[in-house]
């Protein structure tokens, strides 16, 4: 039986540029990094949620969505979206749009990690 989700991942080209932009630029925190099988293992996440984002080494573009509109392969929730978009933009965050823009579920923006992945971010409409 279905438990829970255990990772995703992010295709980037260079691991130590992808985990400087996802710490330092979106405050996650690194997890696990060790040598695999098949290349370096390196996690991070959100501080309290079990769910594990890899950045997994790959040719460039890999994973990558193609149009602009459509969600990023990560999306990650803030709870207020544009108050840490402005310390984001600080911390040298490159996003798509200029402002943050209400939608029918909240607010949201996307981001643009070094490798051009579009990251998702989203605040949830309050009730």
């Amino acid at each position: 039986m279905l438990t829970d989700i255990m990772y995703v991942t992010v295709y980037v080209t260079d691991q130590d540029r992808a985990l400087e932009f996802y710490t330092e630029g979106l405050g996650l925190e690194k997890r696990l990094d060790f040598p695999g099988p098949d290349g370096r293992f390196l996690t991070l996440g959100v501080p309290g949620s079990p769910v594990e984002v890899v950045l997994w080494s790959h040719a460039a573009s890999a994973g990558r969505p193609g149009t602009a509109g459509a969600p990023g392969p990560l999306i990650l929730a803030f709870d207020d979206l544009r108050r840490d978009v402005e310390a984001m933009r600080r911390r040298g965050v490159v996003f798509e749009e200029p402002e943050p823009e209400d939608y029918a579920f909240g607010v949201r923006i996307e981001a643009v990690d070094p490798d051009g992945n579009r990251v998702s971010l989203r605040e949830r409409r309050k009730p």
